[in-house]
């Protein structure tokens, strides 16, 4: 079983009971309806990346479908916490891919984006021998990964969110789902 394509989707949820909240954030991120099952972080040969909406096309209610899920949960009055998903795509289509995820607390969801996508990067960069200085800023290493020609593609999704006023569960989230057909 290979996934064939993979989409980035994202939710947070507030509720007096943390499985509630949970399940509020898989409701806003769509995904609801799944069996989720948490699996690594490796982008399979060929894997396509597809819309959300068009990703949402292929789940069927009660289906099992694999992930990598980055999920933080807080009921800290206004805690800043999040949770990201970084992507990175080598150009050789045959080779495999790393998808990193993150969770984090009083992090903008900004410096989650660049932190989740270099994340990625980086573990691409050392796997296909790519020289890289790690005490150097991501925009500049970013810019040396795709120059290598090596890395076609760098992508992140964050979801962030501050903790109830009232001290009700937030928790977010953020995914990569895979698709089997």
């Amino acid at each position: 079983m290979v996934p064939k394509k993979v989409f980035f989707t994202k939710g947070v949820g507030v509720a007096k009971h943390e499985l509630q909240s949970f399940e509020l954030a898989l409701r806003d991120a769509g995904i609801e309806k799944c069996n989720l099952v948490n699996v690594s972080s490796i982008v399979p040969p060929n894997c396509e990346i597809i819309s959300k909406k068009r990703g949402f096309l292929y789940l069927k209610p009660g289906e099992i479908t694999y992930c990598v899920l980055s999920k933080n949960t807080t009921n800290e009055q206004n805690r800043l916490i999040g949770s990201g998903i970084g992507v990175a795509i080598p150009k050789e289509k045959n080779s495999y891919g790393y998808i990193s995820e993150h969770h984090c607390f009083g992090v903008s969801q900004k410096d989650l984006y660049d932190h989740v996508e270099d994340l990625a990067a980086t573990m691409l960069a050392s796997t296909l021998g790519l020289d890289f200085d790690p005490d150097k800023a991501w925009d500049e290493r970013k810019q040396e990964y795709k120059m290598s020609g090596r890395i076609v593609r760098t992508q992140s999704i964050a979801q962030t969110a501050r903790g109830d006023k009232k001290g009700s569960y937030t928790t977010v989230i953020a995914v990569a789902m895979f698709i089997c057909e």
